[in-house]
């Protein structure tokens, strides 16, 4: 004999075990059984919307499972069985899509057309949502439409506006956007520092957070920075040369100690990060031994510093604290490691800890890291094995890996080997400067000026100038 659940009973299963993938297997099975999932028209024992409810319930924990295609499928099965999707079916849709851009690509505007004819295109989380994708694909015409069609905005769907021209690079109509604003929130204006910040206009988005905690107006609520604003703010900070980032930098961290803001995870890995970018290691270090909670990518953070500010044997044992710690290494972790090796010139312990990649850890190695093996090998004098390491890639190596090798040819006066990487760097970077100006200095060690000559003189017809040193003042 075969049980049969009621149609209430597995929907508050279903709903109870929303977060457990085996479960909700498991209820689906279930519900495919009993045929709960077909438009069968209304019944006391299977009512007409239950069908879309089981349905909209799938789509919504399969999204919380990070499973994009398979939140789609279902969307599909609702149609091929006739059930019909409502205005809470589309906003985990529409933001599955958006887990990939060429997905995105592909169905959005397939789920948009269904909206339409739904009639739910005016409700505001669906219009925030398809703005939303409509930004991570860089369709900004259909984005403006969509945000053209609210008969009246709120603070949410401005806010996705402004993250949308952010993102797009369009900082002029965002600004605009947000000075027509009648109500503006902290998510307001750290949609606009973020967009200045991924921009690279750092400059204006430490002159907008400036705006920001002087500004008073009865248009703004809550406009006290949060989390993602600080961490923003530290981040553009890092990003300006080092004079600005040292001086606003510390400015920034006075006003968050004056302010008895609690130093967040993020927010104190954002000042490692400063200060291990502006060489203040000693500052760095004592943020990362004050923080109480770190997580991988703190680590990451202080190793990182180190390695690259002549600390390196800091750096490595810093990882051995990290493991020590129970923490799992990641691909940034072996990028730190494995330059503090090089920088030391730890050859042995650099091919070990690169072996121990894949072996021990399970992290794959990308190019990056090949670059950083070419890079020990290579300082060490190694030229050879490098160049044997790179044709053992199993990929073709990219621009960076050849660059290791023609600067540590440019170290050891390789000229012979030098010209032809160089060669090979040139092909795949025609337009960079360094690499021009790397094989010239290579050359010109040899007494090979004709040489070092010529390769000046296709800088010149390439159009090609060489960057020059400078001084600045900050006046932000």
């Amino acid at each position: 004999m075969t049980l049969q659940y009621s149609s209430e009973y597995l929907l508050q299963l279903l709903q109870r075990f929303l977060k457990h993938q085996n479960q909700v297997k498991q209820i689906h099975c279930l519900l495919i059984t009993d045929s709960h999932l077909l438009n069968n028209g209304s019944s006391p024992s299977n009512p007409k919307w239950i069908s879309t409810l089981f349905y909209n319930t799938l789509i919504r924990a399969h999204f919380g499972f990070g499973q994009a295609h398979e939140t789609l499928h279902f969307f599909n099965s609702m149609l091929n069985h006739n059930v019909p999707p409502n205005g809470h079916t589309f906003p985990c849709l529409l933001r599955a899509a958006s887990f990939s851009p060429s997905l995105a690509s592909l169905v959005g505007s397939s789920l948009h057309t269904q909206i339409i004819r739904r009639g739910v295109s005016c409700d505001p989380f669906i219009q925030t949502s398809l703005l939303c994708l409509y930004s991570d694909i860089g369709d900004m015409i259909n984005a403006r439409k969509v945000f053209d069609e609210i008969a009246f905005p709120c603070v949410v769907e401005f806010n996705a506006m402004l993250d949308a021209l952010g993102k797009n690079g369009d900082m002029g109509s965002a600004v605009f956007l947000f000075e027509t604003m009648r109500k503006r929130d902290v998510v307001s204006w750290t949609s606009v520092i973020n967009g200045f910040a991924r921009n690279g206009h750092f400059g204006e988005a430490i002159r907008f957070f400036k705006k920001m905690i002087w500004h008073e107006d009865e248009n703004d609520c809550l406009t006290k920075p949060n989390e993602a604003t600080y961490v923003s703010v530290l981040s553009s900070c890092a990003k300006l040369d080092n004079a600005g980032a040292s001086y606003f930098g510390k400015e920034m961290h006075g006003y968050i100690i004056r302010n008895e803001v609690a130093l967040t995870v993020f927010m104190g890995t954002a000042l490692i990060d400063l200060y291990g970018k502006s060489g203040l290691l000693e500052t760095a270090i004592k943020v990362f031994e004050q923080m109480d909670v770190k997580e991988v990518y703190t680590w990451n953070a202080i190793i990182s510093s180190l390695a690259c500010n002549s600390r390196e044997n800091q750096a490595l044992e810093m990882f051995e604290r990290m493991k020590s710690n129970g923490l799992h290494p990641n691909e940034v972790t072996f990028v730190g490691v494995l330059t503090a090796c090089a920088r030391a010139k730890l050859v042995e312990l650099g091919l070990d800890l690169f072996q121990s990649m894949s072996r021990e850890f399970e992290v794959v190695p990308v190019m990056e890291h090949y670059g950083c093996v070419v890079d020990l090998l290579g300082r060490a004098g190694l030229l050879r094995e490098a160049s044997e390491f790179i044709s053992r890639l199993p990929f073709e190596p990219d621009a960076s890996v050849w660059g290791a090798l023609l600067g540590a040819c440019k170290i050891h006066g390789a000229v012979a080997l030098g010209n032809d990487v160089g060669t090979r760097v040139l092909e795949l970077q025609h337009l960079q400067c360094g690499q021009y100006v790397a094989l010239s200095h290579i050359n010109a060690g040899a007494e090979r000026w004709i040489h070092a000559a010529d390769l000046r003189q296709a800088m010149v017809k390439s159009g090609i100038k060489k960057i020059p040193a400078y001084s600045s003042i900050n006046s932000l």
